[in-house]
């Protein structure tokens, strides 16, 4: 969301770039990961869109909506996919994160004006979902610290690497700074 001008560009740049890796890794031999890899692109290109500064861009009053439906279609294909595992529940519930935070921006006051934020939003719902993407972050980063392969070896359990995008820690990487870059969001409302 726009807050202060150097965190917005931070969180633009971890968005985006995780996004580009997303995109790469939509062109991975494992299918599971092809599947994924195109929602948590468009999560990370989403995300940063809505945290460019509004000192450098404003969007339109009609942008936030557009928001809502993009990522309101994204949450159900989501939840259609979760219906073969509750771990992929993850994504939907991101989705309507996104979802819940556009339609906030479209009814602040000044929408599209150059606001600023901290009382937009319910304040029950932004902390039920700062209390999820929390523990997601420290979850998935705990999930990280074991992962100790030896240099050109694949991780113990996730057979041959071919490149960069059939890396399952590096996936784990990106949603864990897609993860932080939520909480951040979500702190500025």
């Amino acid at each position: 969301m726009h807050g202060p001008a150097a965190s917005g560009w931070l969180l633009v740049a971890l968005c985006a770039a995780t996004g580009v890796y997303c995109l790469l890794r939509m062109r991975s031999s494992v299918e599971e990961q092809r599947r994924t890899a195109g929602g948590e692109a468009l999560m990370g290109f989403g995300m940063a869109a809505m945290a460019v500064p509004a000192a450098a861009f404003t969007p339109p009053s009609w942008a936030w909506p557009v928001y809502a439906v993009v990522f309101g279609t994204a949450g159900l294909h989501a939840l259609w996919a979760a219906r073969a595992g509750a771990r992929h529940l993850h994504h939907p519930l991101g989705a309507g994160a996104m979802v819940y935070m556009a339609v906030a921006m479209a009814v602040s006051p000044g929408a599209g004006q150059g606001h600023t934020h901290g009382s937009s939003g319910i304040p029950l719902l932004t902390g039920a979902l700062l209390l999820y993407f929390t523990g997601y972050v420290l979850v998935t980063g705990v999930r990280l610290v074991p992962v100790t392969a030896a240099a050109g070896n694949p991780a113990p359990g996730t057979g041959e690497a071919s490149g960069w995008g059939d890396r399952p820690e590096l996936a784990r990487a990106c949603r864990l700074s897609m993860g932080i870059a939520m909480v951040a969001m979500l702190l500025t409302m």
